[in-house]
């Protein structure tokens, strides 16, 4: 099935593979691609096959980057720039859609192959478990373009790697590796890039072995048990990320360390 070509969604047996699908821009995420997003996670609720979700980005550079900040400043209309960042509703509504991969009720595996920054990490926190290749990098960089993690990051990545690891995170929005991403528990697992995918293939069909019914019970109460507050913490994180970027002013692509891809 395809997304509008931008989240490509394939179903194969018992498996389901979401792909961004922006590799030109390093499956930086747009509109379409939230849109998309959102569509594909609703095509694997009604899809009663599926036991188990890859989630990838397309090409060998990068899972997402995140928001895509050149798009929105390239277009030197920096009040549409302001609406997309200072709206409440604009950003809960994008954390909502991300939030449907962490509510599906089968088991969603990441598979990041390369750059996974700001919005692209957080969507990545919403699946269950994360392979990376050797060669991806992760960061938070949003205090960089004067606002913070406003799609669950706050939230979900000290339950993943603690608060100390997620202050410095996001305090310093500074760059680290898949090494690095493996000592303090951000991924799984780290493999060579020709690997990544078969890798998380094999993981993907030992879960899909097993009897659906009781997989889903585990996510449900593992999940239960890490998310007891989780959704008020996200709209304090929204609010708050409106009046930090108020504060501000207006962000720019450099500041996020996006360099132009030869």
């Amino acid at each position: 099935m395809d997304m509008d070509n931008k989240v490509l969604l394939q179903v194969e047996g018992s498996i389901a593979t979401v792909t961004l699908n922006r590799p030109e821009v390093l499956n930086a995420l747009d509109s379409d691609m939230w849109a998309g997003l959102e569509k594909a996670a609703l095509s694997i609720t009604s899809t009663p096959e599926v036991n188990v979700v890859i989630l990838t980005g397309a090409g060998e550079k990068a899972f997402s980057p995140g928001l895509d900040v050149k798009a929105y400043v390239a277009s030197g209309l920096p009040t549409a720039g302001r609406r997309h960042r200072n709206s409440v509703d604009t950003i809960s509504n994008m954390a909502r859609i991300f939030t449907l991969y962490e509510d599906l009720a089968v088991p969603v595996i990441a598979a990041i192959n390369g750059y996974c920054f700001g919005g692209g990490l957080e969507l990545a926190l919403c699946c269950d478990i994360r392979l990376a290749a050797e060669h991806a990098v992760f960061a938070l960089p949003e205090v960089n373009i004067g606002t913070i993690p406003d799609m669950g990051g706050t939230q979900r990545l000290p339950k993943v790697i603690g608060a100390g690891y997620t202050k410095e995170l996001a305090y310093t929005a500074r760059k680290i590796d898949a090494a690095e991403a493996l000592r303090i528990g951000l991924v799984n697992h780290v493999y060579p890039k020709e690997q990544l995918m078969a890798e998380a293939r094999k993981l993907a069909t030992e879960i899909a072995q097993k009897h659906p019914a009781t997989v889903q019970a585990a996510k449900k109460a593992i999940n239960a048990g890490i998310l007891r507050g989780l959704r008020e913490g996200i709209a304090y994180e929204t609010a708050l990320a409106v009046y930090s970027v108020a504060l501000a002013g207006k962000p720019s692509a450099e500041a996020a360390g996006l360099k132009k891809e030869k």
